[in-house]
């Protein structure tokens, strides 16, 4: 799935790939590929280098592979496979028969590994990994020698073979590449290449017991699926060395490692680990919370592939870390959803409205437009009667200056309706709350325009009391309170700064009846209120719709200012 937009669209990465197409690098070819570890759900920061990886590679009529370094079995599951499947089908991309896995390579992996071995270039190392990481120095003090180095080379195939066999146990013996404890790149010296661990794989199940550790693996896996460009994020910069040893040292085929600048959101966490324990410990209700910032939550929430692809293509492709405001995510939800989200009227915390000289029993119908952006979208019908439903908050006994909504004596105008007159109010005889109000109706006001001129300053929303459907909206905020949740302050933690207001949820609200059969992931717009969609914990009985985002536009409002 690609935009026009993205067509035309340059920045390093593309470069680069322009200019090994004017020399013939690599043949001609473009090959990327997208490498999830499944060991949690997509997130929107996910999004950016599927867009990328498979952008790209339609772009250049290339390809692209997913395939899944399923290399950690403890951490990895099944279910994030398949979400991880559905999440880029979902944004509209096809790696056609190339889905591969780590585990497809293993092996492959283990002969290359013996091969460095008999080369002299890796040494089987008994330290602990506490010894190894002590060993290993700082960047003011270079590292140590194991005493383990030196092994000889029979001695090493050795204990590598028996490693394989299962006669170890976890922890005891690693694989490591012998390179230069002396490096000023902590990553060269003498990274671990294999480990022991005794645990089923989802795929393998229990033929391995030593996996590769990921900067071994990658490499070798881009080799031999013929990547020619693998773009990664920024963190995997000061490993593109250990990446470039290792293929040239076995003497096998090089892709080029290219890395860019990830995506952050503010207000939001991009850490699996984090979201990990938002799920675990139950402060969200699963991975597809709405609140939550991947792709399965957006989804559930209302968002559309096609903001999201928006998004990633106007955030660009950059160097260097920054964080993106999430009001620009937002801008680019709404901009999409109002080219496409039907209107309807919904009214949140309804207020009862009776129009004492509407005739009992009466029953009109209005025409109202479906999408004022898309002349095509037609027109509905939406029942009016004599007891309508309005939202609390357009009502003031006593209103504040420049309110213009309905109050006592003041005439205001009901969408595609007629002109109304607050004429009296019934209270709560406990709370003295406003629980009714009572209008008068201007019959030659029909369709909401007044034949001899006159104006009001307000449009009210409403639905006809009878034929209203109840439904249950969830309204949803974000999830934490401070801008950047990952700056911690002393004896405080990333999950202190949840927001207490991140979900609201009200049960007795109503919509016009047109969307009694509203499906589940349909979106529309309540006019007034914001883009809503529908949850799939709707019932026939009772429908549940997810705020998606409101109307007002905080963006566009910042980039008005900054002008």
């Amino acid at each position: 799935m690609t935009t026009d937009n993205s067509k035309s669209a340059r920045d390093f990465i593309r470069d680069i790939i322009h200019q090994d197409l004017r020399t013939n690098k690599y043949d001609g070819r473009v090959h990327t590929r997208f490498p999830p570890e499944p060991n949690g759900y997509l997130h929107i920061g996910h999004a950016k280098s599927i867009c990328i990886n498979f952008g790209i590679a339609s772009e250049f009529n290339g390809l692209c592979n997913l395939r899944f370094d399923d290399t950690n079995p403890i951490k990895e599951e099944q279910e994030y496979i398949d979400s991880i499947i559905q999440d880029i089908r979902w944004l509209g991309f096809d790696w056609e028969d190339r889905l591969y896995y780590a585990s497809d390579y293993f092996e492959q992996m283990y002969e290359f590994a013996v091969q460095l071995v008999q080369a002299g270039k890796a040494y089987i190392d008994e330290l602990s990994a506490e010894e190894i990481r002590n060993y290993r120095g700082t960047l003011t003090e270079t590292g140590r020698l194991s005493p383990y180095r030196e092994r000889p080379i029979e001695e090493n195939l050795d204990l590598f073979q028996r490693m394989r066999a299962g006669e170890f146990p976890d922890g005891s013996r690693v694989l490591r590449a012998k390179i230069d404890m002396a490096s000023p790149n902590l990553n060269m010296r003498d990274p671990v290449m294999y480990r022991i661990l005794h645990a089923e794989h989802p795929r393998t199940a229990d033929k391995w017991c030593i996996y590769p550790m990921y900067d071994w693996a990658h490499g070798l896996e881009d080799s031999i699926e013929g990547i020619t460009h693998s773009i990664c994020t920024l963190e995997f910069e000061d490993h593109r060395v250990l990446y470039d040893w290792f293929l040239d040292e076995l003497g096998i085929y090089h892709p080029q490692q290219i890395e860019f600048a990830r995506l952050n959101l503010n207000y939001t966490v991009m850490s699996k680990r984090m979201l990990l324990k938002l799920v675990q410990e139950r402060f969200v209700r699963g991975w597809d919370d709405p609140r939550m910032p991947t792709l399965s939550g957006l989804r559930r929430r209302g968002y559309t592939p096609e903001a999201i692809h928006d998004f990633c293509r106007r955030t660009g492709v950059a160097k260097a870390n920054s964080t993106v405001d999430i009001a620009f995510l937002e801008h680019c939800l709404r901009h999409d959803l109002n080219q496409r989200a039907q209107r309807v009227m919904g009214v949140l915390r309804p207020l009862r409205l009776v129009i004492d000289n509407y005739p009992e029993g009466q029953v009109e119908e209005f025409d109202a437009v479906n999408n004022p952006e898309d002349p095509s979208a037609g027109t509905r019908k939406v029942p009016f009667s004599r007891v309508l439903y309005i939202e609390h908050e357009d009502f003031r006994e006593d209103a504040p200056p420049k309110y213009f909504r309905l109050v006592p004596g003041r005439e205001v105008r009901l969408r595609y309706g007629y002109f109304i007159t607050c004429v009296d109010v019934v209270k709560d005889e406990q709370s003295g709350e406003v629980v009714e109000v009572h209008c008068t109706y201007d019959p030659a006001t029909r369709g909401g325009d007044s034949p001899d001129g006159r104006k009001v300053k307000s449009t009210l929303h409403w639905v006809s009391a009878e034929h209203a459907l109840e439904v249950e909206v969830r309204l949803y905020d974000h999830l934490f309170n401070k801008e950047d949740p990952t700056d911690v302050e002393d004896g405080t933690d990333f999950k202190d700064y949840l927001s207490p207001d991140s979900l609201e949820i009200l049960t007795s609200c109503r919509v016009e009846p047109f969307l009694a059969s509203a499906s589940p992931g349909s979106r529309y717009q309540f006019e007034r209120q914001g883009y809503f969609c529908v949850d799939p914990d709707s019932t026939p009985e009772k429908l549940v719709f997810n705020r998606v985002v409101s109307l007002r536009d905080t963006w566009s409002k910042i980039q008005k200012q900054q002008k």
